[in-house]
């Protein structure tokens, strides 16, 4: 691939990683209310998937069920929302080695950027500042930077083997295509 091409690709990428950047600054926004709505809709909705006949249980038990989950999707929602942001920022730091300034460089970022949500949240009305989530949201940032660099390895051996075949298809004196 060439660099114009590569270039490109990076700034999407970039693109992607801001858009997450976004997604989570608004999340953070919401006061403890509107938060206990949003992650509230999809604990529901996981607990009617996962738990045999939730709708004949009663309010009681249901509640009781859903109190369980919330603390489970609420740390979901940030390794997820953490690990968009580490696989996008991988993506635009760009092939690599795991052991690499730019590998470090990506989880500092995320690091930082986790650091900087709880402490946005610390200003928000009934929002808090954890460290724990902040460790949740670095782990997350950092399973999405394996996948990225795991997904690059994997498109990079394509590419070599790509050009390994053609340039075997060019120099082959039997090959009718010259």
């Amino acid at each position: 691939m060439n660099s114009q091409k590569i270039s490109v690709l990076r700034a999407v990428f970039a693109l992607f990683a801001v858009i997450c950047m976004i997604t989570i600054f608004c999340f953070s926004r919401e006061d403890s209310t509107q938060s206990s709505e949003t992650s509230g809709k999809v604990t529901e909705t996981v607990v009617e998937i996962t738990v045999k006949d939730y709708k004949k249980k009663t309010p009681k038990e249901q509640e009781s069920i859903k109190d369980k989950f919330t603390f489970y999707v609420r740390k979901c929602a940030h390794f997820t929302l953490y690990m968009s942001l580490g696989f996008f920022v991988s993506l635009t730091v760009g092939r690599r080695r795991l052991f690499s300034i730019g590998s470090a460089g990506t989880l500092i970022f995320c690091f930082l950027y986790a650091v900087s949500d709880e402490i946005h949240q610390s200003f928000v009305p009934g929002r808090s500042c954890e460290f724990r989530d902040v460790m949740i949201d670095t782990s997350g940032a950092l399973t999405g930077m394996f996948i990225s660099m795991l997904i690059m390895l994997i498109t990079s051996a394509f590419i070599i083997r790509r050009r390994i075949k053609l340039s075997d298809a060019e120099t082959d004196p039997t090959n009718d295509r010259r």
